[in-house]
């Protein structure tokens, strides 16, 4: 079966698109695809191993089974901005 992935943040520039298609064989699990995007994508094998993926809006796990036309999207892990020193706990003496 043919999957389309959203990319996003760091992958979508990786990738240099927004979508990428992928075939996986039935049944396929998030795994599945994840192995398959590091192959069909040397770009994003970096961050393979961090993506978050969701399968028809919700995050999934590696197991989770990926069925013929589920929405899938691959989320990088986003780092926020910094903190200024005035945010920092203050010790107490």
């Amino acid at each position: 079966m043919r999957v389309v992935v959203r990319l996003f943040a760091l992958a979508k520039d990786r990738a240099g698109s927004a979508e990428v298609a992928v075939d996986l064989s039935e049944p396929a699990t998030v795994a599945d695809l994840k192995r398959e995007l590091a192959f069909a994508f040397p770009e994003l094998a970096p961050l393979v191993p961090n993506l978050m993926i969701a399968v028809d809006a919700e995050y999934a796990g590696d197991s989770q089974p990926i069925a013929a036309g589920a929405e899938v999207a691959a989320i990088p892990p986003v780092s926020g901005g910094e903190s200024s020193r005035s945010d920092l706990p203050r010790a107490v003496p």
